[in-house]
């Protein structure tokens, strides 16, 4: 099995080298990561410019554009030989609720699936213990359950892990994406030549965090993992804008 890795936290960042290191075990595995931290950068691609591509010290190949370009780029022409899986992670904290519409781990996996490759994104739900040996463990595990066994419709997993032992998880549950409130305001401060700069604000806190949700089934240790579909259309509104857009009688 050939799987392509790629995150948005950089070629550097620790979740990617655990998840190499373990998944080597069951794979022959290549990166494509970016070269910096592109958390939030959701599905864009670099058009403006061109897009370089450079190998790490360790054998990992990092681009100097985001995780969508980092998929985009591999499995359009930079590999010679199309990968059968394209995970992205490990993720330095949760990628739940509507986080998935901002992610760049989501949208990296998003493109493998885009592209016709089934497609994991995983994140550790960051408590300050950095267990992504615990994450990178249950990422093998569902690798292999999809070697063995695979997904009779086109895979797009999103894999939330507790911070925790792999000993104290509470199992995988099969979950939708739950809600968040609003972000929180953004910040205003000065730079040092006096200049207005704002921060964007932090997540909310989880609205729909009921039972069923990936948000529930975090808190209660057990892994969280969601198939997302990418088709925005929504179908109940159809037939009702079809009516609205009808010709007014006078």
């Amino acid at each position: 099995m050939r799987i392509l890795l790629s995150n948005d936290d950089g070629y550097f960042a620790p979740g990617l080298a655990m998840l190499a290191e373990t998944l080597a075990e069951v794979a022959d595995i290549t990166v494509v990561a970016p070269e910096r931290d592109r958390s939030g950068s959701s599905n864009s691609l670099t058009l403006d410019r061109p897009l370089t591509v450079r190998k790490s010290h360790n054998g990992f190949l990092f681009v100097n554009g985001t995780p969508t370009d980092c998929v985009h780029l591999a499995v359009t022409g930079l590999l010679d030989d199309l990968p059968d899986m394209v995970i992205s992670g490990i993720n330095h904290g949760a990628n739940m609720g509507d986080d998935t519409i901002y992610s760049g781990t989501v949208a990296a996996a998003t493109e493998g699936f885009l592209l016709g490759i089934p497609s994991f994104a995983v994140s550790l739900v960051n408590d300050g213990r950095g267990n992504y040996r615990t994450a990178a463990r249950v990422a093998l595990e569902m690798v292999k359950r999809f070697s063995e066994r695979p997904l009779q419709y086109a895979a797009l997993l999103n894999i939330n892990v507790p911070d925790v032992a792999y000993e104290a998880l509470q199992g995988i549950e099969v979950v939708r994406l739950g809600r968040r409130h609003k972000a929180e305001p953004v910040i205003k401060t000065n730079n040092p030549r006096g200049d207005t700069v704002y921060w964007v604000g932090a997540a909310g806190t989880a609205q729909d965090a009921g039972e069923g949700t990936d948000f529930f089934a975090v808190a209660r240790n057990a892994v969280a993992v969601t198939p997302l579909q990418m088709d925005l259309t929504q179908f109940s509104q159809l037939n009702s804008l079809k009516q609205w857009l009808e010709p007014v009688t006078v």
